[in-house]
């Protein structure tokens, strides 16, 4: 058993405190990578560096982390097993899963996500390839901060009342480093709001990202009257594999075809269109008709799917009769696409930050002041229906 443990936290820890990580994989390789790149970091730390499940099991009561880097094949007690019983002992605990790209992974991946994982992560097949582990870092590094961050604020929102003099002035002080780690979000009350567009709306793009696959499920399931009618093309931040099973799910969620987009392939009514994991995918014109144009470029906002390159190409088909939905995710992918959707006449709805995993996404296209709705999760669905059904309001 290889088993590395920091000191646990104190008693009076604070909410600005650095992240407790507990890393766990049975590659002593990627240990010693995550660890080094966390302990760069000046708001997170090694809380553990365990090689199976159930090491992480067993050590979790002493350890008290606050996010769990979970691999998913292991010895004795692997990913998917350890995930439930990790979580009955800690329930507020982040976990994410970190996985090869294998579909078997992916489906485990999936399955991860429903019993209560946080979101999920593909490791790199060699960390030798700098490309690769660059972004397998730079990705890693932004869900532990974002997820864990969230967690940290709801516990403030819940926290007594009554808060002693010495604990508001410790936050007064709180170093600038943890502060900018974990940013205040502002208030949905003070975000300006646009009306919709004039033009009826004939196609419907969603971007999404962290939280992503279990919020694009809920929706799917909720606007069959708008996929009967229209074509929907989604880009959610996957890699290759995890695509293909996430629009399988989609097409059981929803009820109608959905697939990844294949280049070349006309856009038509009644299906859902997904971004192949590694390409871009945008909108082209063939003749009158629109078809879907696979782009190898290189990453946008980091991303590959990216938002943007969807919106904004959408414009030259639709013009005015485009209607975009930003849903959970980290980041500000999609806003630039989106002021070009809305300066051509269309309309943006965001998720609102509560019903969100991350409002980063949706939060930045609110903020610009681009959007006609910031909606919970579960309203957003029946506000498609009507506006497709020709409510401008």
């Amino acid at each position: 058993m290889s088993v590395a443990l920091a000191g646990s936290p104190a008693a009076s820890s604070t909410q600005y405190e650095p992240l407790r990580v507990m890393i766990v994989d049975d590659s002593v390789v990627i240990r010693g990578l995550i660890s080094r790149w966390i302990e760069a970091e000046p708001d997170m730390v090694v809380a553990a560096s365990l090689r199976t499940g159930l090491d992480a099991v067993n050590q979790i009561d002493r350890v008290r982390p606050d996010v769990a880097v979970l691999d998913i094949e292991m010895p004795e007690l692997d990913g998917i097993s350890a995930l439930p019983r990790l979580l009955a002992k800690k329930r507020d605990l982040i976990i994410i899963m970190a996985s090869t790209l294998t579909r078997r992974n992916a489906e485990i991946s999936f399955k991860a996500l429903s019993l209560g994982a946080s979101d999920y992560i593909p490791k790199p097949e060699s960390t030798r390839e700098p490309h690769a582990a660059d972004i397998f870092k730079h990705d890693l590094l932004q869900k532990i901060r974002h997820l864990g961050g969230k967690v940290r604020r709801k516990a403030t929102a819940v926290a007594p009342p009554l808060a002693s003099a010495a604990s508001a002035l410790d936050r007064l002080r709180e170093p600038a480093a943890h502060i900018a780690a974990m940013p205040s979000v502002p208030s949905q009350t003070a975000l300006v709001k646009r009306s919709f567009g004039p033009t009826a709306p004939r196609v419907l793009l969603i971007g999404s990202s962290t939280g992503g696959p279990q919020a694009l499920m809920s929706l799917v399931a909720d606007i069959g009257p708008v996929i009967d009618r229209y074509p929907v093309l989604i880009t959610q931040h996957m890699p290759p594999t995890f695509t293909t099973i996430l629009a399988e799910h989609l097409m059981r969620a929803s009820r109608h075809p959905a697939h990844e987009g294949v280049d070349g392939e006309a856009i038509k009514p009644g299906r859902i269109y997904l971004a192949p994991g590694g390409r871009h995918m945008r909108i082209a014109k063939q003749g009158n008709s629109p078809v879907i144009a696979l782009d190898d470029g290189p990453p946008v906002n980091f991303c590959k799917p990216a938002v943007d390159p969807l919106f904004s190409s959408a414009i030259e088909f639709w013009q005015g009769g485009v209607l975009a939905v930003l849903l959970t995710g980290m980041g500000s992918d999609g806003m630039r696409g989106g002021k070009e959707i809305v300066a051509a006449g269309g309309s943006v709805i965001a998720q609102d930050e509560a019903s969100s995993v991350v409002w980063g996404m949706p939060g930045a296209a609110a903020n610009a002041g681009i959007c006609a709705a910031v909606l919970p999760l579960n309203q957003i669905g029946p506000k498609l229906v009507r506006l497709f059904s020709g409510d401008r309001s």
